[in-house]
């Protein structure tokens, strides 16, 4: 009952937190200049001002009178607290809301078309991360101190130190032909060839992992060095622990030690990761899906944040902030599965 009633006051907790967060970054959007509707007068005002016999007074005119219309076509002639309401209620968090760069299309629809590509990454590049780092962790741990853990630690220490847009730009430059002289292998960017389209599925999927090769690196190497770090260091403080003594003084042999009680309590830090996790399964990466031109959902919001579709960018950061709140409520989960020493009272 302790444990239920300990998830029941973390998903409460979820509400007030998903609130704040939206109705701060909803009131930002309808307080800062260069929102759609400057963004719109600017194109009007060029508009206007290129055709001939308009003077300025006209030209200021028209775009008053736009200015009205389009504020009221936004609904930003209501008051905010009526505009949020409309938005989580009326709209399901922006989703009816039809885009302003697409006014055929509603932020939905824009989304979803986007999340098979990011899914596509985020998958492949969490299992990729797990089954790489957790293993890689573990015999580094059991191998500390020795040639493989020290060499294993270079590459793990380029790998933190190198960002994960710094060395997409470097294989891109590298592997893409992008400088002459240098290796063609894999396409620029995209996810997929458009001259296979009508081609079978073994083609399209090969197609599809072949452009997927590199951003994917990108993708695995932001979280390398530091779940492989975690993993190591967590299992080596777990091993010099007086419990694990205890089980070694009672006639237990290493790897009973090892394998049944301090890897289980080494995997704690590990659980902490899903909540960025699960957004990212999702949202996608913003600057990586930008280096290789991937129509996946991190594009999006940053095509929907520099040309102010505040409609689509709230949409999304509703979508993130539900899956960032889920995967901390997996986390507690976690949590609660791998450690009977959590307190539920407090």
């Amino acid at each position: 009952m302790d444990r239920l009633a300990y998830l029941i006051r973390r998903v409460l907790l979820v509400i007030p937190t998903f609130l704040g967060i939206t109705i701060v970054c909803f009131s930002l959007t309808r307080l800062l200049p260069g929102g759609p509707v400057d963004m719109q007068i600017m194109k009007m005002r060029s508009i206007a001002g290129g055709e001939s016999g308009m003077s300025a007074t006209t030209v200021s005119q028209v775009t008053e009178e736009y200015r009205a219309e389009l504020n009221k076509q936004f609904g930003f002639d209501k008051p905010v607290y009526i505009q949020y309401w409309n938005w989580l209620v009326v709209n399901r968090m922006g989703m009816k809301l039809a885009s302003y760069d697409y006014p055929n299309r509603t932020a939905w629809q824009l989304i979803k078309s986007r999340i098979p590509v990011s899914l596509w990454f985020g998958v492949t590049s969490f299992l990729l991360s797990y089954l790489i780092c957790i293993p890689l962790g573990l015999i580094k741990a059991l191998k500390h101190r020795t040639t493989f853990d020290a060499l294993s630690s270079i590459i793990v220490i380029i790998g933190y130190a190198f960002p994960a847009f710094a060395l997409g730009m470097v294989l891109k430059m590298l592997f893409c032909g992008t400088v002459e002289g240098l290796w063609d292998i894999f396409p620029l960017g995209g996810f997929g060839s458009d001259t296979l389209e009508g081609a079978g599925f073994v083609a399209r999927t090969s197609d599809k992992a072949w452009h997927m090769i590199i951003p994917v690196t990108c993708y695995v190497a932001g979280n390398f060095a530091f779940l492989t770090l975690i993993m190591k260091n967590s299992l080596l403080d777990q091993i010099a622990s007086d419990y694990v003594r205890t089980v070694l003084a009672k006639g237990a042999t290493r790897n009973r030690a090892i394998w049944g009680h301090a890897l289980r309590n080494s995997l704690i830090p590990i659980a902490t990761g899903f909540g960025s996790i699960m957004s990212v399964l999702f949202a996608g990466s913003i600057i990586i899906e930008n280096i290789f031109e991937i129509p996946g959902m991190g594009r999006l919001s940053w095509e929907a944040l520099i040309g102010r579709d505040y409609a689509v960018f709230m949409a999304l950061l509703a979508m993130t902030s539900v899956m960032r709140l889920v995967g901390n409520l997996i986390s507690d989960f976690c949590y609660m599965v791998i450690d009977p020493r959590i307190n539920f009272d407090k």
